[in-house]
């Protein structure tokens, strides 16, 4: 089975490195997203069991949109991404429904498979 998953970022080059990886590890992105708008569509047309999120959107900030994504029926797991770590607290997180955070230059690195493998059937 396939753990589907949903890119969101406002850099085209960080959404094509992250789906390259996410593929390598033998997860399949079934959209990419650029803002916060657009992801919200995307969670809703393709219910995926996991969403990579930046922090910084365009239209609305990544925990925003994380909360909003929260709320829907059988929301994914969410992953958060951003070069910069250093202004929320675990809790925050947590609060925005938000599972893990991994740095940006950190992506390559992370066991991306592991971070969305509990997810729902």
């Amino acid at each position: 089975m396939y753990i589907n998953i949903v890119v969101v970022d406002d850099d085209p080059e960080f959404r094509r490195i992250a789906t390259m990886l996410l593929t390598a590890r033998g997860l399949r992105v079934v959209a990419e997203s650029g803002d916060g708008a657009e992801c919200l569509a995307a969670v809703r047309a393709h219910r995926p069991h996991g969403l990579l999120l930046d922090l910084h959107l365009p239209d609305l900030d990544g925990l925003s949109v994380a909360r909003q994504v929260a709320e829907e029926d059988d929301p994914p797991r969410i992953v958060l991404t951003s070069t910069d770590e250093s202004f929320w607290s675990q809790k925050e997180l947590e609060y925005a429904g938000i599972e893990r955070f991994v740095a940006k230059d950190k992506l390559f690195d992370a066991d991306l498979r592991a971070l969305f493998a509990a997810t729902r059937p």
